[in-house]
């Protein structure tokens, strides 16, 4: 008879679980695309953020629609909420890369 950490095993299947590390990937280099334009725009404070959250919302709106086909419970474990999840390493990656950028293009000349 099976257990249910059996069932709960026989539910991963190996190369979606490969998979999601591409999502991860995607969003990454999404939020570095954003946060190069925050820098190159001048954005600052709230409009970068805001830019942000846009990009958060665009990204998880294309990977719904075309990767996940309306059904993001069928592919990732967190369902939507995996979806629109930023994480916190993606957050300081967006910041890094828009105050790069800021500082290369606006910074001052001496």
């Amino acid at each position: 008879m099976a257990t249910t950490t059996d069932n709960a095993a026989q539910l991963i299947f190996a190369p979606n679980v490969l998979h999601n590390q591409a999502l991860t990937s995607v969003k990454f280099l999404s939020f570095c695309f954003a946060g190069a334009v925050a820098g190159i725009l001048g954005l600052e404070n709230w409009l970068g953020f805001a830019l942000f959250i846009a990009s958060i919302v665009s990204t998880s709106f294309i990977i719904y629609a075309i990767n996940c086909r309306g059904k993001p419970a069928k592919y990732l474990p967190g369902g939507l909420g995996e979806l629109v999840n930023p994480g916190q390493d993606n957050i300081f990656t967006f910041i890094l890369v828009w105050t790069l950028f800021y500082g290369i293009i606006h910074g001052t000349k001496c």
